[in-house]
Protein backbone atom coordinates (compact mmCIF):
# COMPACT_ATOMS: atom_id res chain seq x y z
CA UNK A 1 0.00 0.00 0.00
CA UNK A 2 0.95 3.58 -0.62
CA UNK A 3 -0.68 6.86 0.86
CA UNK A 4 -0.52 10.04 -0.90
CA UNK A 5 -1.03 13.18 0.68
CA UNK A 6 -1.27 16.63 -1.68
CA UNK A 7 -0.91 19.87 -0.29
CA UNK A 8 -0.31 23.80 -1.55
CA UNK A 9 -3.38 24.64 -3.10
CA UNK A 10 -5.36 27.47 -2.53
CA UNK A 11 -6.77 30.65 -3.99
CA UNK A 12 -4.21 32.83 -6.68
CA UNK A 13 -4.99 35.32 -9.19
CA UNK A 14 -4.45 34.61 -13.00
CA UNK A 15 -0.88 35.05 -13.47
CA UNK A 16 0.32 33.82 -10.42
CA UNK A 17 2.21 30.66 -9.15
CA UNK A 18 1.47 27.30 -6.66
CA UNK A 19 3.35 24.87 -5.81
CA UNK A 20 2.42 21.60 -4.82
CA UNK A 21 3.28 19.01 -2.97
CA UNK A 22 2.48 15.26 -2.71
CA UNK A 23 4.04 13.28 0.19
CA UNK A 24 4.30 9.48 0.27
CA UNK A 25 4.34 6.93 2.80
CA UNK A 26 4.46 3.01 2.33
CA UNK A 27 6.21 1.19 -0.10
CA UNK A 28 9.46 2.52 -1.70
CA UNK A 29 8.82 5.47 -2.53
CA UNK A 30 11.46 5.39 -6.02
CA UNK A 31 9.85 2.44 -7.06
CA UNK A 32 7.01 4.34 -8.32
CA UNK A 33 6.07 6.51 -11.28
CA UNK A 34 4.14 9.47 -10.24
CA UNK A 35 1.37 11.31 -11.89
CA UNK A 36 -1.21 14.23 -11.29
CA UNK A 37 -4.04 14.59 -12.39
CA UNK A 38 -7.01 17.47 -11.86
CA UNK A 39 -10.65 17.50 -12.17
CA UNK A 40 -12.86 20.69 -12.48
CA UNK A 41 -16.53 20.56 -11.42
CA UNK A 42 -18.75 18.51 -13.95
CA UNK A 43 -15.29 17.10 -15.98
CA UNK A 44 -13.46 13.96 -16.06
CA UNK A 45 -10.66 14.05 -14.87
CA UNK A 46 -7.75 14.61 -16.86
CA UNK A 47 -3.69 13.87 -16.85
CA UNK A 48 -1.72 16.76 -16.23
CA UNK A 49 1.78 15.67 -15.38
CA UNK A 50 3.83 12.46 -15.24
CA UNK A 51 7.40 11.95 -13.59
CA UNK A 52 9.31 8.40 -14.50
CA UNK A 53 10.81 6.29 -11.47
CA UNK A 54 14.24 7.66 -12.36
CA UNK A 55 12.81 11.50 -13.17
CA UNK A 56 13.76 10.60 -17.25
CA UNK A 57 10.57 10.63 -18.57
CA UNK A 58 7.83 13.56 -17.65
CA UNK A 59 4.97 13.89 -20.01
CA UNK A 60 2.87 16.95 -19.89
CA UNK A 61 -0.31 17.62 -20.79
CA UNK A 62 -0.48 20.29 -23.72
CA UNK A 63 -2.41 22.86 -21.79
CA UNK A 64 0.55 23.07 -19.21
CA UNK A 65 3.38 22.93 -21.41
CA UNK A 66 5.73 25.35 -20.61
CA UNK A 67 4.27 26.69 -17.72
CA UNK A 68 3.91 23.59 -15.08
CA UNK A 69 6.91 21.59 -13.91
CA UNK A 70 7.07 18.21 -12.25
CA UNK A 71 9.41 16.90 -10.12
CA UNK A 72 10.46 14.55 -7.40
CA UNK A 73 12.73 14.21 -4.36
CA UNK A 74 12.93 10.79 -3.75
CA UNK A 75 15.10 11.12 -0.67
CA UNK A 76 11.87 13.17 0.55
CA UNK A 77 9.24 10.73 -0.77
CA UNK A 78 7.64 13.79 -2.24
CA UNK A 79 6.56 14.69 -5.65
CA UNK A 80 6.01 18.40 -6.98
CA UNK A 81 3.91 20.62 -9.71
CA UNK A 82 5.48 23.91 -9.67
CA UNK A 83 2.35 26.04 -11.69
CA UNK A 84 3.54 29.58 -13.32
CA UNK A 85 1.10 31.36 -15.26
CA UNK A 86 -1.59 30.02 -13.98
CA UNK A 87 -4.94 30.66 -15.49
CA UNK A 88 -8.49 30.39 -14.39
CA UNK A 89 -9.24 27.37 -16.25
CA UNK A 90 -6.17 25.83 -14.39
CA UNK A 91 -9.08 26.02 -11.46
CA UNK A 92 -9.70 21.94 -9.68
CA UNK A 93 -8.99 20.02 -7.83
CA UNK A 94 -5.63 18.43 -7.97
CA UNK A 95 -4.77 15.11 -7.63
CA UNK A 96 -1.72 12.84 -7.17
CA UNK A 97 -1.69 9.54 -8.11
CA UNK A 98 1.19 6.47 -7.94
CA UNK A 99 1.77 4.02 -10.41
CA UNK A 100 3.83 0.20 -9.82
CA UNK A 101 4.44 -0.51 -13.81
CA UNK A 102 6.16 2.55 -15.95
CA UNK A 103 5.27 6.32 -16.30
CA UNK A 104 1.82 6.69 -18.12
CA UNK A 105 -0.63 9.61 -18.83
CA UNK A 106 -3.82 7.57 -18.13
CA UNK A 107 -5.16 7.26 -14.59
CA UNK A 108 -6.48 4.23 -15.44
CA UNK A 109 -2.67 2.73 -15.34
CA UNK A 110 -2.44 4.33 -11.66
CA UNK A 111 -3.10 1.98 -8.27
CA UNK A 112 -2.99 5.06 -5.72
CA UNK A 113 -4.49 8.69 -5.24
CA UNK A 114 -4.52 11.19 -2.66
CA UNK A 115 -7.46 13.19 -1.51
CA UNK A 116 -6.50 16.17 -3.22
CA UNK A 117 -6.12 19.84 -3.06
CA UNK A 118 -8.20 22.29 -4.85
CA UNK A 119 -6.78 24.85 -6.70
CA UNK A 120 -8.91 27.95 -7.66
CA UNK A 121 -7.50 30.83 -10.22
CA UNK A 122 -9.52 34.14 -10.07
CA UNK A 123 -10.01 36.02 -13.41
Amino acid sequence: QVQLVESGGGLVQAGGSLRLSCAASGRTFRNYAMGWFRQAPGKEREFVAAISRSGGRTPYADSVKGRFTISRDNAKSTVYLQMNSLKPEDTAVYYCAATGVVVSTSRYNYDYWGQGTRVTVSS
